[in-house]
């Protein structure tokens, strides 16, 4: 698969078109006005939560999920594993040193390839949710990275491998639940060279504290490169600027890697 792992479509006609299928229950939530105090999550027609919106993660874990100090222009993290730790085999924590040694050329984005799951989640780009009754679309501002979970049954894909995976939902209660499966197993989850195989399996839970919270989990199991399933946790945040879009975001390979090779000729 080339850098766009075969996703034409741009993220905004991605939102359109999802929209458009889902119909009033596409409509983005409002968010509350000043001063209100608003407990509940809005729903949709079908009686769901409404995660329609445009959501960001804040903090500093596309560096380093793990916690982290301040180095050299890098913010400093508490990290989003849960128990601090990732529980690596020992050869794949071997493999992550390697990564990191060589992070600043060896880093997927660096050659301008997809992010992966979950790191598009954190990335310090805003992403938009549509939600349908049988679908939940998600485009991501970066590199027109875009996602289809499909909640109406449909069996997935196991003979394929994708840089975003190929994912399937459910809800339960008001949580809703993905599970992804498909991927390349070349994508990293941070800077640092955090990562995973092929045969990770990955399943996401997101749930709504409000109309402007919602608290996302994704548990990791992967038993080529780890020792058990582990988690990360966060908090996705409703951007509630008037007339916010996601814009466009153009990965240029030869432009970043030109700036990285400069940076080294300066230390």
């Amino acid at each position: 698969m080339g850098p766009m792992d075969g996703f034409a479509t741009r993220a905004a006609l991605l939102a359109a078109g999802l929209a458009l299928a889902a119909g009033p229950a596409a409509a983005q939530a409002p968010p509350a006005k000043p001063g209100a105090r608003v407990e509940a999550a809005p729903r949709t027609p079908d009686g769901k939560p409404n995660l329609n919106g445009i959501w960001q993660v804040f903090g500093a874990s596309d560096w380093n999920i793990e916690p982290h100090s301040a180095e050299d222009g890098r913010p400093a993290g508490m990290g989003i594993v849960v128990g601090g730790e990732i529980p690596y085999q020992p050869g794949a924590l071997e493999q992550r040193r390697k990564n990191y040694a060589n992070r600043l050329t060896a880093d997927p984005l660096a050659r301008c390839f997809l992010p992966g799951v979950p790191r598009a989640t954190y990335l310090p780009f805003p992403f938009e949710i549509i939600q349908t009754p049988k679908h939940i679309g998600i485009a991501h501002e970066y590199a027109h990275a875009t996602r289809t979970i499909f909640l109406d049954g449909t069996p997935p894909l196991s003979d394929l491998e994708f840089w975003m995976g190929d994912s399937r939902g459910r809800w339960e209660k008001d949580t809703l639940v993905i599970d992804t499966i498909s991927l390349n197993g070349q994508a990293w989850l941070d800077h640092a060279g955090n990562f995973y195989s092929e045969a990770a399996r990955l399943t996401e839970r997101l749930t709504p504290r409000g109309p402007n919270h919602i608290d996302y989990e994704v548990t990791i199991d992967d038993p080529k490169v780890f020792t058990r399933p582990w988690q990360m946790r966060m908090v996705l945040y409703r951007r509630l600027e008037a007339n916010l879009e996601l814009l466009e975001y153009e990965c240029v390979e030869h432009f970043y890697l030109k700036l990285l090779e400069q940076r080294k000729e300066k230390r």
